[in-house]
């Protein structure tokens, strides 16, 4: 992946590169986190139009990924912010928070204005209740707060993130940081609107944490719950409870669920011919890739490629 939000300087070697920021057709754009800004390892703050700002010539505003996390709050104009086909628009009071690996875009620069929080997931303190939200692949995206009570306590958070994270080099605490910022994790996950509420167990909450992990490392390897299973040391019983507890879903559900999104991003932003494709996700037959795919999407793969205007 090439460096994220480099300065000027470090931007114009890294477009000239083949296979970095541009991609070559049949790779989507991506970016590692490797902030020339960051105080404290893994985690920077900065304006919206910071970020436009260092890109150039619309970089932003085409499609891209990167592998951290980024949260913005809206506080000053409209606009648009598209993750994984949904188009989201915004306005002060709008919360995003775009995870590892989704497909993106920018709206117009200028458009909005609020504070923008990136990090990496092994920033926050690993022991921490809000661990567990980090590894949400397919976590809500959006929330349209107004500027009431949500609005005014997450304001307040992220101020307070600001302001230790402003302080002089050597007077900025990561460790106060990192508890801040599981602070905020936290009181996004109770936000009216998330997806699932359901208290888990300590003991459900640390299978499904680590089948979630685990998930992100070999969906493109085993589409098993047997092979998962196996490599994180639970019965099949007891990984199935977990996912059925966590999402109301069957194991074999979600792990489907993770190698059809990444498909349809690969079909929709990418040049890559559909064996290609196929074989990237662990198919040995295209066909079977094909099958796969319209039987979950509800399409076949040229189709789906056709509606996206690929």
């Amino acid at each position: 992946m090439s460096r994220i939000f480099p300065s000027r300087s470090e931007y114009e070697s890294i477009v000239s590169t083949p296979n970095s920021f541009e991609g070559n057709g049949n790779t989507i754009p991506g970016y590692g986190f490797n902030s020339p800004r960051a105080t404290v390892p893994n985690f920077e703050m900065m304006d919206l139009d910071d970020v436009h700002g260092r890109g150039r010539d619309g970089a932003l505003e085409r499609f891209h990924r990167t592998d951290f996390h980024a949260i913005t709050l809206i506080s000053e104009g409209a606009g648009e912010h598209t993750a994984d086909f949904v188009t989201h628009p915004c306005r002060p009071g709008t919360l995003l928070w775009l995870r590892p690996g989704q497909v993106q875009r920018f709206g117009t620069p200028g458009t909005m204005r609020g504070p923008h929080l990136i990090f990496t997931s092994a920033f926050p303190v690993p022991v921490s209740p809000a661990d567990r939200l980090l590894h949400e692949w397919y976590g809500q995206v959006c929330w349209q707060l107004g500027t009431g009570k949500e609005y005014e306590e997450l304001a307040v958070l992220i101020g307070q993130i600001r302001g230790e994270f402003e302080r002089p080099d050597r007077e900025t605490s990561s460790q106060i940081l990192q508890l801040l910022l599981a602070t905020l994790l936290l009181h996004i996950d109770r936000l009216p609107g998330r997806d699932d509420p359901t208290e888990l167990s300590a003991e459900t909450e640390t299978v499904y944490s680590r089948f979630r992990a685990e998930l992100e490392r070999s969906y493109a390897t085993t589409r098993r719950v047997e092979d998962y299973a196996d490599s994180l040391g639970y019965s099949v019983k007891t990984l199935s409870r977990a996912c059925l507890a966590a999402t109301g879903k069957p194991a074999k559900h979600v792990i489907d669920a993770r190698v059809v999104l990444e498909a349809q991003r690969l079909l929709a932003h990418t040049g890559e011919p559909v064996a290609a494709i196929a074989r990237r996700l662990g198919f040995s037959e295209p066909t079977n890739f094909g099958s796969f795919f319209s039987r979950l999407a509800g399409t076949s793969p040229k189709a789906f490629r056709q509606r996206q205007g690929g």
